[in-house]
């Protein structure tokens, strides 16, 4: 993506040396007027997006404040099932809509030579989206970017040729899913957490492995998932958990984090080509959910008493 977008950057740059030399004389081009929608509108191939951000109570939304918007054209979405657009649409999915359209948007203006900088973006949604380049193409999660720098009133619009799709589980279905992770949802459940775990949080995971539990000395699994215990299980469990996306990146950067356990703390550091969370291996690292991110580690973490 840095290549792609800086290369595109500097011709950008080197056409309007040229013709700010070729007119020196001429004024400054005029800040535009429109807004996103305005704009999106007068282009005439984002009619399906406008339609869903109606549809999602954003369109008003996108009049104000100031918004990058990673646009799918009418050709990207005419890619999706016909029923699923249809059923997007519907009242009752207004929610899932909402959360599909976010993931499209960033806060504040990123122009293409500040996204050639970036690895990594905050969508509205609270999920990160991807900047990247495949074989000189820039790219945005899943979708090649079509056109950069489409000024607006209030943002910058960046043609894009697909529907980038958010995760749509929780963590707790994100986990159940993976098949890896039944002893951390067992102790979950047993400790009164997977109902937490499944809520708006967000909540950072730092999830061990079912392998992860069979390195802890024989007994102790069955010992914490009693009743009489169950303080103890919640405990260790809360030493898992951080409040808010913690992407790894920042945990590496702020070195220590407070867990849900009051007043104690987890450090991140790297050692080698290895990302340590106290003794634990990082395994597999900013695997998203709808209310959170996860982290997969190859040991259990236990609080000191």
């Amino acid at each position: 993506m840095k290549t792609a977008l800086l290369s595109l950057s500097f011709v950008l740059l080197s056409c309007f040396g040229v013709m700010h030399a070729q007119s020196a004389t001429q004024t400054a081009t005029p800040p535009p007027t429109k807004n996103i929608v305005e704009t999106a509108s007068g282009a005439g191939t984002f009619g399906t997006l406008l339609t869903a951000a109606k549809a999602a109570g954003l369109a008003e939304a996108l009049t104000k404040g100031e918004y990058t918007v990673f646009a799918p054209t009418d050709e990207a979405f005419a890619k999706l099932d016909t029923q699923v657009v249809a059923d997007l649409l519907k009242p009752e999915n207004k929610n899932q809509l909402a959360a599909i359209l976010k993931y499209h948007v960033v806060a504040g203006k990123v122009m293409a030579k500040d996204a050639a900088m970036l690895t990594t973006a905050p969508t509205l949604n609270g999920q990160r989206i991807s900047l990247n380049v495949t074989a000189e193409q820039p790219m945005v999660g899943n979708a090649k970017v079509l056109k950069t720098d489409i000024s607006c009133s209030n943002g910058i619009i960046h043609v894009v040729d697909a529907v980038m799709m958010p995760s749509t589980k929780t963590i707790p279905e994100v986990a159940s899913a993976a098949g890896t992770f039944n002893t951390l949802l067992a102790a979950a459940k047993a400790a009164g957490l997977a109902e937490t775990l499944g809520s708006d949080g967000p909540f950072t995971v730092f999830a061990p492995t079912d392998k992860a539990f069979e390195k802890l000395p024989e007994g102790t699994v069955e010992s914490l998932l009693k009743p009489e215990n169950k303080d103890k299980l919640v405990n260790i469990l809360k030493y898992h958990l951080i409040a808010g996306r913690v992407y790894d990146a920042d945990a590496l950067k702020a070195g220590k984090a407070e867990t849900l356990l009051t007043k104690k703390m987890i450090t991140a550091k790297k050692m080698g080509q290895d990302v340590k969370i106290n003794d634990a291996t990082v395994l597999k690292t900013n695997i998203e959910a709808t209310n959170g991110v996860i982290h997969v580690i190859d040991s259990v973490l236990i609080p000191a008493e």
